[in-house]
């Protein structure tokens, strides 16, 4: 494996990559999981190569968030990639390696980005568009594997990569939970023992509400409060729960059909989202 800090030799690197065969893509923050190796492994069991992003974007956090203190740990990371058979690793130490002195060309996302997490985050997928777009421009990966665990996140980058033709395919790859139900996330290490245990009601208000739903149960106001319990009972501060169309991202114009529930709250000092699709 091959590790590059600038982005003119991670691109060169790419494109020798690319002529023995299809590239796949997974952009990261860093402080890997399970959760990121399962999209490398998805990753390699559809590409020739794989390239991995460590980056901490900084255009995606907002001025209160958790920017200076988002955990990092660029050797462990590094030795993940490696047995996970990551063939270039690109891992940028400065972020003028992607914003450069005197940047200010941004990529501004549509209506997809407006609603649950555009709401609370302002400028949040400004930031992620921006990096993701660069980093598809510089590695022109055949394919970017994201997980479903920031769905929103996920379908603006495909409405984004639709739109500006960008030519990269977008994979989307399942949430990898905890035994217990979390959904990994490299936040869940902010956790203490006590809001670790609290933090699976997340996961358990999905459940009932999945359970709900394939019983006919379609009312969205009793479906969201069946979901909220657990978590007002862990309490937990919850900041939206929501039934959203998975193609727009809006309340459903129908109760049939699929349907995901969204979910973001704070355990103690730390945001957590998750989200799960309704099907019958």
């Amino acid at each position: 494996m091959i590790v590059l800090e600038s982005a003119v030799e991670f691109r060169a690197h790419c494109e020798t990559l690319r002529q023995e065969g299809p590239l796949g893509l997974v952009p990261t923050m860093g402080f890997l999981h399970a959760g990121h190796v399962s999209l490398i492994d998805q990753a390699r069991a559809q590409s020739r190569h794989v390239a991995v992003t460590i980056f901490v974007n900084p255009a995606q956090f907002g001025p209160r968030e958790d920017l200076s203190r988002y955990p990092r740990d660029l050797q462990g990371d590094l030795a993940k990639c490696q047995a996970a058979g990551v063939a270039v690793a690109f891992a940028p130490t400065s972020n003028e390696t992607l914003y450069p002195p005197g940047f200010q060309t941004y990529v501004e996302p549509g209506p997809l980005a407006a609603p649950l997490e555009g709401e609370r985050r302002p400028g949040h997928f400004r930031g992620v568009c921006t990096v993701v777009a660069k980093l598809f421009t510089l590695s022109r990966a055949d394919a970017a594997f994201f997980g479903e665990k920031d769905f929103q996140q996920l379908r603006v980058v495909q409405q984004m990569t639709t739109d500006l033709d960008l030519g990269t395919q977008i994979v989307p790859c399942p949430i990898v939970r905890e035994s217990d139900g979390l959904a990994m996330s490299s936040r869940n290490a902010y956790l203490s023992a006590d809001e670790r245990k609290r933090a699976v009601s997340l996961s358990r208000g999905i459940g009932i509400a999945q359970a709900l739903y394939a019983t006919s149960e379609r009312r969205p106001s009793f479906l969201i409060g069946a979901a909220m319990e657990p978590m007002r009972m862990a309490d937990l501060r919850i900041d939206y729960v929501a039934l959203a169309d998975p193609n727009t991202l809006l309340p459903p114009e129908t109760p049939q059909g699929n349907s995901r529930l969204l979910l973001a709250a704070f355990c103690g000092a730390t945001r957590l989202i998750d989200n799960a699709p309704l099907e019958p």
